[in-house]
């Protein structure tokens, strides 16, 4: 367990430790970020935020093995104190197609092919669906959506991000797909 020992160092005030933890899941946090932020320089100032956060209170971490979801947890917060503070509505513009098969919302999403995920048309085409399919959820349904889909969190997880009860979190998934299938089988249609 080199998460548990570099937990235990950075707890006693290694900073390099810390420094270790945060970069083996800094992709993850940035896609975290953006999610929330909705552009690259809001995401990096939520991570900045986080890395302070944790570095002050790493040692009030109860379970060593728990880091990456307390810090997730900690990232997620950050992004919406900044939100609050910045008053902004987030529009995800920035998905990486590559996390995302629009078709394949009611289940885990595949990889696209390479092929695929270098045409810049078929990208933003997704994005725009993908966009426009979100707005017909509300706030509390689309966060929990796309920290399952996109960035593939368990249900406790988010249930630790968004404070919420579990059952909660599998409700708003739940009511949230319903609704989105709803709306595409409505599209397709008309």
């Amino acid at each position: 367990m080199k998460t548990v020992r570099l937990v235990k160092k950075a707890k006693k005030g290694n900073k390099e430790a810390l420094l270790q933890l945060i970069m083996a899941e800094e992709d993850t946090y940035y896609q975290l970020a953006l999610t929330y932020m909705g552009n690259a320089h809001d995401a990096m100032d939520a991570m900045e935020d986080m890395i302070l956060i944790l570095y002050e209170k790493i040692e009030q971490l109860k379970s060593e093995e728990s880091f990456y979801s307390w810090s997730k947890t900690i990232l997620a917060n950050s992004c919406k104190g900044l939100l609050r503070k910045r008053s902004k509505l987030v529009l995800v513009d920035e998905w990486e197609s590559e996390h995302v098969n629009h078709h394949e919302l009611g289940s885990n999403p595949h990889r696209i092919n390479s092929a695929e995920a270098n045409d810049p048309y078929l990208n933003s085409e997704r994005q725009m669906d993908i966009q426009t399919l979100l707005l017909q959820i509300n706030e509390q349904q689309k966060e929990a959506i796309q920290l399952r889909y996109l960035h593939d969190l368990d249900y406790q997880t988010i249930a630790d991000i968004t404070q919420v009860p579990i059952g909660t979190v599998k409700s708003r998934i739940s009511q949230g797909l319903k609704r989105l299938r709803e709306y595409r089988g409505g599209e397709q249609n008309e």
